[in-house]
């Protein structure tokens, strides 16, 4: 073979560039994640809060859901078996493991008390950690929510922080997996910096090992999206902590100027702020998760929760649909409807796609679907087979 250049040389500055792409861009680990996270105010957390919210959920399933049939009226035609097969999951998961992810929140859901009152929360909600974990409840993600530094006190909400994690560790005789903290309305790309080092300063003071504290972002503003979006840095100059982008649709929304009833997570501002998420925090490492319906049934009658599961079970479908598989929910109400809208929208695919990446593999020209597919597809198939066993608790 001849070479017009000889043998090729690596170019001069490729080893320094490889190496900044894999620091900055190290993509997601193949690693559980939750398909929710459980926003509670911190006031109202015991040891039976998972507990609980599971009981309510199966108990409205029981009640508004009987049989398959009525799942289908309320969330869609389904399938052949699927509206049963959907049902006996979510009664299954509500049974077993209501809540996958649980955040205690000492911010917008819990309001400003004195102090001495939020001292002693963080002290009682610690508590009720320990306990969820000596009774096996505790979810395999769980932890809390600050206040924000946006706020102009910064030193309440460490206090919280450090009251909270130092209590959780005298109880339950160290920290359990799972523990993430959510820094919300984060307005300056300075206070993530400043965040991240007081966690370090944190670990050191509880004897944790480095980089056992990891913390999500909330992205609930304008001026958030804007420098995610000029700073592509970031999360290499957090040394690893952290570990996730929360949408916030209320703050969000209001900060754009949207009217109360246009506050809903399928507007096309919310649309553009999660793209903007995305794009900036591609192949980083950093989990994205959507945000929540702040609503609940009407009351107890069969038309207000089915409308109410309706309308939730919507956005999540919309979440799903742009690559969103994570939410919040702020009501038992809502895991019914998080749970089938999540296995529903797993399922209805999960054999025609392993059935492309089969004739893929076996070098069929797509198989009986008949599609030609190129490998771009296949590894996008192949990663929603995946998604499908985590969140169908299979993998």
């Amino acid at each position: 073979m001849r070479l017009t250049l000889g043998e090729p040389r690596v170019p001069a500055g490729f080893a320094a560039a490889f190496a900044g792409q894999r620091e900055r861009f190290p993509g997601l680990s193949d690693d559980w994640r939750p398909v929710h996270t459980v926003y509670v105010p911190a006031g109202r957390v015991d040891r039976h809060t998972v507990r609980s919210w599971g009981e309510r959920a199966l108990a409205l399933l029981e009640t508004h859901l009987p049989d398959a049939r009525a799942l289908a009226a309320v969330f869609g035609p389904m399938g052949g078996d699927l509206a049963a097969d959907v049902r006996g999951r979510v009664a299954a998961k509500l049974a077993a493991e209501p809540v996958e992810d649980l955040r205690i929140d000492f911010e917008d859901g819990y309001g400003v008390p004195p102090g001495a009152r939020e001292d002693a929360d963080a002290v009682a909600a610690a508590e009720a950690v320990a306990a969820m974990r000596a009774d096996g409840t505790l979810p395999r993600r769980w932890g809390l929510r600050v206040k924000s530094f946006a706020d102009g006190d910064p030193a309440r909400s460490l206090r919280t922080l450090d009251a909270f994690l130092t209590a959780v560790l005298a109880r339950a005789g160290g920290l359990p997996d799972g523990f993430t903290v959510t820094f919300p309305k984060v307005l300056m790309e300075e206070y993530l910096g400043q965040f991240a080092a007081c966690l370090g300063e944190l670990e050191a003071g509880l004897g944790l090992p480095a980089g056992t504290l990891r913390f999500e972002m909330q992205v609930e503003a304008p001026q958030t999206v804007m420098f995610l979006a000029r700073s592509p840095g970031l999360v290499p100059s957090l040394g690893g902590r952290l570990a996730a982008a929360h949408f916030g649709v209320f703050d969000y929304t209001a900060a754009c100027g949207l009217p109360p009833h246009e506050q809903r997570l399928d507007h096309p501002v919310c649309d553009h702020a999660r793209e903007v998420m995305r794009v900036a925090l591609a192949g980083t490492g950093v989990e994205l998760s959507d945000g929540s319906l702040a609503a609940s049934p009407a009351s107890d009658a069969a038309p207000d929760v089915h409308a109410l599961w309706r309308t939730h079970a919507a956005l999540v479908r919309h979440s799903l649909r742009h690559g969103f598989h994570q939410g919040w929910d702020m009501h038992p109400s809502h895991l019914v409807s998080r749970y089938a809208t999540v296995y529903a929208f797993h399922l209805e695919h999960r054999d025609a796609f392993a059935a492309r990446v089969r004739a893929w593999e076996e070098r069929r020209d797509g198989g009986e679907a008949g599609v030609m597919d190129e490998p771009a597809t296949i590894k996008t198939l192949s990663a929603a087979l995946r998604r499908a066993d985590v969140a169908l608790g299979e993998a």
